[in-house]
């Protein structure tokens, strides 16, 4: 608090960018993925009684539309929910290291890289095979951060 009895908080930048750009990119894989899983399973489900006549194509194609958006906002909302979740985990990870100090704060993003390669084995449900490929790419990711912040406050 400061002397008007106002409370202030320190809330990190990261905490905006790095999950609202994770939402950008969840959503826009989940667009893609969840439309034209949708489109090919509509056209699984209607392909033993295709429409005969102009107005059934209109209708047809109307409502596979209908369903490819649906199936495409469906897909974002689940992309982008993962991805928000794991991007918060990298950020709080981050923080939390920080805010430990001593050695922590020297490989605070080396631990992030490698909790968030955790969260994501998690959240996605990967074999052992891929999750310690997955892990050992986090750890690289973390160290090559280090580096360029080392590299970005020498500057």
């Amino acid at each position: 608090t400061d002397e008007n009895g106002r409370i202030h908080l320190a809330v990190p930048p990261r905490l905006f960018i790095v999950p609202g750009v994770a939402f950008i990119v969840g959503a826009t894989i989940g667009i893609v993925r969840g439309g034209r899983a949708t489109s090919l399973r509509f056209l699984a489900e209607n392909a033993h009684r295709p429409p005969r006549t102009v107005k059934g194509w209109y209708f047809y194609n109307k409502t596979k539309n209908y369903r490819v958006l649906l199936g495409g906002m469906k897909g974002a909302a689940k992309e982008s929910g993962k991805l928000v979740a794991i991007s918060v985990g990298w950020v709080a990870i981050e923080e939390g290291l920080r805010v430990l100090g001593g050695p922590w704060n020297e490989v605070k993003e080396v631990g992030a890289g490698l909790g968030t390669a955790g969260l994501f084995c998690g959240v996605y449900r990967l074999p052992l095979k891929t999750a310690k490929q997955t892990v050992l790419l986090g750890g690289l990711i973390g160290a090559v951060v280090k580096v360029l912040d080392s590299a970005k406050q020498r500057l």
